[in-house]
């Protein structure tokens, strides 16, 4: 299923979409099918769409101020930001370093007394360690104790961190039931109604923005590149995942 959850979106995306057409061109021999995914690959390559994309998942591109936060039972933190190369023994940060930095910050500003690190591994990753492992340390190294900490079970997507979380905090059984939601501004839409699904009340905490928070435009906006085709495809992928699991849970589908 999570093999699945990865996969068949691929086809949905720009990129893989436009793949599809090039192929059917040159099978049914059609150039309507050609340049129809050439548009398509042009089309979310422009800075100004693939800003549009982001900010309709992301929302405001506004952070909430540390003061504005409420207390809750614990801090929740995403994985997804470290990179495992050798010679790097925590890893290296990725772009998403902000979840982990948001998640010390509220924890050292008294927010919650717990703080949750998921331990993010794919099934077919056979190389490191799961990613909460080298964050729980990096967050030891900033002076969080270690008794402070919790590290869920081996989790692959949201859906499962949710879960993973859930049994951790003992939700169900009066206790854990509101959290700070660490995560990035796309993604915290769908890890939202997925934690709330799992039974937490949940305060979201959004950092790592990626649209442009500009109003000035120049000709650049305008030019294909792939950076941009790499964020329209992020959001994309958000949607498509945000889709997938409100109808599933709208038609209660285990």
């Amino acid at each position: 299923m999570l093999l699945l959850n990865k996969i068949l979106p691929l086809f949905f995306l720009p990129l893989g979409f436009t793949l599809l057409c090039l192929l059917a061109g040159l099978v049914l021999r059609k150039r309507l099918f050609l340049w129809f995914g050439v548009l398509v690959l042009c089309l979310f390559s422009i800075p100004i769409v693939s800003d549009a994309l982001m900010r309709l998942v992301e929302g405001p591109a506004r952070r909430s101020p540390l003061s504005a936060v409420n207390k809750a039972d614990a801090i929740v933190v995403l994985s997804g930001m470290l990179h495992q190369i050798n010679g790097a023994p925590l890893g290296e940060w990725g772009r998403t370093v902000n979840r982990f930095e948001g998640g010390i910050d509220l924890f050292k500003a008294g927010k919650a007394p717990v703080i949750v690190f998921t331990r993010g591994q794919l099934p077919w990753q056979t190389y490191g360690v799961p990613e909460g492992d080298l964050l729980a340390k990096r967050a030891i190294l900033l002076g969080v104790p270690q008794h402070a900490i919790r590290l869920t079970e081996n989790v692959g997507n949201t859906a499962e961190e949710s879960i993973a979380a859930a049994k951790l905090l003992d939700v169900g059984n009066g206790s854990a039931k509101r959290i700070i939601l660490v995560t990035s501004a796309f993604h915290m839409p769908r890890a939202r109604f997925l934690f709330e699904q799992a039974g937490f009340k949940v305060i979201p905490f959004r950092v790592d923005y990626h649209a442009a928070d500009t109003h000035e435009l120049t000709v650049l906006n305008y030019l294909p590149n792939g950076e941009s085709l790499a964020e329209s495809e992020t959001a994309l992928r958000e949607m498509i995942g945000w889709v997938f699991y409100r109808a599933k849970g709208f038609l209660k589908v285990p």
